[in-house]
């Protein structure tokens, strides 16, 4: 009963996220825009200057929805962009869905934020669809702008996870979470189904209404590479 009732509402919710035209889609990539400014502008939980200089791909998920009734499920939407040799890749648009056993009640809503950190882990999200802890391994990130990644996280993890949570729950957990191209709304955005890994490596130009979520991540990677050069000149 318990597993129908979380099967019900997470559909209604899928149905309710639906992007029906490009507007919504660019609703989504604003927001994506909105959480990474937001975060970054809390310097004490803010990800690391360090993790935004090296990452390869991020990606944001917008109020992802999780659903506990005795058991528990994640649904979002978002989007990512990977770096190239031009700078950062048009968006595309990813879903994320998993489920989390435990004795849990409520329902809130989550904004993620997934930085990967080398290129094994970049090769798993151009693959269109990849598992965390399995194909992927994922790992909490450090928190604070000036907070150093111990060399360990950054060995052991290839897809770094932050979370800012409203609602019933303190934390969240991502281990068997699969991300999917988002086909659907990659076809609404590009007006056609472009792949995955096309857009990802710079291939195409960056539709218009995307230009709030590059210019954050631009700002953020390139505003920590240059603080971590002149703590290197100090």
């Amino acid at each position: 009963m318990a597993l129908a009732t979380v099967a019900m509402v997470l559909s209604s919710l899928n149905w309710a996220a639906d992007d029906k035209d490009e507007s919504n889609i660019n609703k989504r990539i604003d927001a994506a825009a909105n959480v990474l400014n937001e975060i970054m502008a809390t310097p004490d939980k803010a990800i690391p200057d360090s993790i935004m200089s090296d990452a390869r791909c991020i990606a944001v998920i917008p109020s992802m929805i999780k659903v506990a009734i005795g058991i528990g499920g994640n649904h979002g939407k978002g989007v990512a962009t990977c770096r190239t040799p031009n700078g950062w890749s048009a968006p595309a648009p990813i879903t994320i869905a998993g489920g989390s056993w435990g004795l849990q009640l409520g329902g809130q809503a989550v904004d993620l934020v997934m930085v990967v950190t080398n290129d094994q882990g970049m090769q798993h999200l151009l693959s269109s669809k990849f598992k965390l802890g399995a194909d992927a391994s994922a790992a909490a990130g450090p928190v604070g702008r000036d907070a150093t990644a111990g060399t360990d996280v950054k060995m052991r993890a290839e897809v770094l996870t932050y979370s800012r949570t409203r609602g019933l729950f303190a934390g969240i957990d991502l281990s068997g979470a699969v991300i999917n191209q988002d086909k659907d709304s990659t076809t609404i955005l590009y007006g056609k189904m472009i792949p995955f890994e096309t857009i990802l490596n710079g291939k195409v130009e960056p539709p218009s209404g995307s230009s709030s979520f590059l210019a954050a991540v631009s700002k953020y990677s390139s505003q920590s590479k240059d603080q971590a050069a002149n703590t290197d000149r100090k």
